[in-house]
């Protein structure tokens, strides 16, 4: 059983040697050393005497100990272990009515009887194949001063032989919960699918996100293969969505009334954390109930995952924005194209749409810190561009320079801190800026926002959805709960949930993506 743990940390580092914590917290926490902490309670001289508590049971690791990798990987294991509801159920397993032994047909000598397609439970993926030969590598995810190669193995997703409910006693139902995304309904879809592929006949859609758990006069919605075969050609979700929601208990008590047995949730960081607490609270009052996530974010900021579904979608819409951009500012005397994309808390979108676009001269992410005045600052840049080809095309990320403008303290129904507008403040800033310097500039600002969102999702992310989509439920089947369905390292594995809720994952500024991204632009530092 995966619990959610609290990590009490202590590192030791030197200026010649840093790395992460060999722990979920570090290791996630990838792109940013500003976790690591000189060691007050010893005096280190030389790395080899360097010394970290580091996992959440409170297993100091010594390196001097030739069994430190031994005690990691045994961490390890406890930690992505996967919750299950045989945890609080003695319960005996069941053949799966999941099969695609009938959908083939025997080829010469092939033994049809030998192949099942099936996923082992003992069956794991890596979560991280690269082998660091220093932590000054590039994008370095070191544990030890070495930087060692140490296996952390993931347990891999899909239909399983055995299974945990009776599907024609199942009550599945499935919610979209925050903001719009590009493949919420090829999600839907194929939840319905796979579910009616194992023999589920009950299947609901709960509308409007957790609001539909409470909301007097929202009812749920009957799904079926027949209802639900076309939505994917639209974007949106065929469910509706909405932030926040009511007390987790009062949510619970819903699912007990409704006698749900399967919950599907699509969402981000603040949804997985609400799955999370559903599967508690369901924990704690025994139910025999699998909630299991999807994740669902035009961000990409979910700890561990190579992407979230909605991700290429959205940046591959940005790049209708930067060419427009481009055009205006191109065919402008002095024209200076400015983009803003989406990005709450990580420059994602904005990094991987400037590279994709080839057009971009400046990418300003929340992760990197720059200023705009004085010298080294964005705006000396602007001018040094406009003397030497005419033009120039910025993007910046939504959460980027939020220390340059007045916090609004405000916070939305998920309770995410309302950002200031970066775009608008520097659309200001370059106007006021080339006009104090007797400059003439074009500024043409283009706030996309919502529109890369609202689409139908691109083959790349419908695949991913699909996929995505029949393991969440093949989880549930195998009777799993407290797990999010996702792509690590190429491979569709499982998570707990309480491995990915830690933090956003950013953007790591020495990570090689950044450096192409900033070879690709030719900016400077900006501080």
């Amino acid at each position: 059983m995966a619990t959610s743990l609290k990590t009490s940390s202590t590192f030791c580092s030197t200026q010649q040697n840093r790395w992460l914590q060999p722990t979920r917290d570090l290791i996630l926490h990838s792109s940013s050393h500003s976790n690591v902490k000189q060691c007050k309670s010893k005096k280190i001289k030389r790395p080899a005497s360097l010394c970290v508590k580091a996992t959440s049971s409170k297993v100091e690791l010594d390196f001097n100990d030739p069994s430190w990798k031994q005690k990691f990987q045994e961490d390890w294991e406890k930690q992505f272990n996967l919750p299950s509801i045989t945890d609080i159920y003695d319960l005996k397993p069941r053949p799966t009515t999941f099969s695609l032994k009938k959908n083939r047909t025997p080829t010469g000598d092939e033994n049809v009887d030998m192949w099942n397609g099936y996923v082992n439970n003992d069956d794991r993926a890596l979560l991280k194949v690269i082998k660091y030969s220093s932590p000054t590598s590039a994008g370095a995810e070191c544990i030890d001063p070495d930087c060692s190669w140490v296996e952390q193995w993931v347990h891999r997703a899909g239909p399983r032989k055995e299974i945990y409910y009776e599907p024609e006693e199942v009550k599945a139902a499935i919610v979209t919960c925050g903001g719009l995304c590009p493949g919420l309904n090829d999600v839907i879809r194929q939840i319905v699918f796979t579910l009616e592929t194992y023999g589920v006949k009950n299947i609901v859609g709960i509308p409007f996100g957790y609001r539909g758990f409470f909301e007097k006069g929202l009812k749920e919605m009957p799904l079926s293969r027949r209802l639900v075969e076309n939505i994917n050609l639209n974007g949106g979700s065929f469910l509706g969505v909405s932030r926040g929601g009511a007390k987790t208990s009062e949510i619970v008590d819903n699912i007990q009334a409704r006698r749900i047995d399967m919950l599907f949730v699509l969402g981000g960081n603040g949804t997985h954390a609400g799955a999370n607490a559903i599967h508690e609270e369901c924990r704690k009052r025994k139910l025999k109930v699998s909630v299991v996530a999807v994740p669902k974010t035009i961000d990409n900021d979910i700890l561990l995952m190579d992407k979230t579904f909605g991700f290429d979608t959205a940046v591959e819409e940005a790049q209708r924005a930067i060419n427009s951009a481009y055009i205006e500012a191109r065919s402008a005397y002095h024209g200076i194209g400015l983009v803003k994309l989406m990005g709450r808390s990580s420059g994602f979108i904005a990094m991987h749409a400037s590279l994709s676009s080839g057009q971009v001269d400046v990418c300003l992410i929340p992760e990197v810190p720059f200023t705009l005045d004085g010298e080294l600052g964005v705006l000396g840049h602007l001018e040094h561009l406009l003397k030497t080809k005419g033009f120039c095309v910025v993007c910046v990320a939504e959460a980027a320079g939020q220390d340059l403008l007045q916090k609004s303290g405000a916070t939305d129904a998920s309770g995410n801190v309302i950002l200031s507008d970066i775009g608008v403040h520097m659309q200001q800033k370059i106007k006021t800026h080339f006009k104090d310097i007797g400059v003439p500039a074009d500024v043409k600002y283009i706030d996309p926002t919502y529109m890369v969102r609202a689409c139908r999702a691109n083959a790349s992310d419908a695949i991913l959805c699909t996929v995505l989509g029949q393991n969440a439920v093949h989880g549930a089947f195998a009777g799993f709960s407290g797990i999010t369905s996702c792509i690590c390292n190429t491979h569709y594995v499982y998570l707990p949930i309480t491995e990915v809720i830690k933090a956003p994952k950013r953007v790591n500024p020495n990570s090689r993506m950044w450096h192409r991204c900033l070879t690709s632009t030719g900016q400077p530092d900006f501080h």
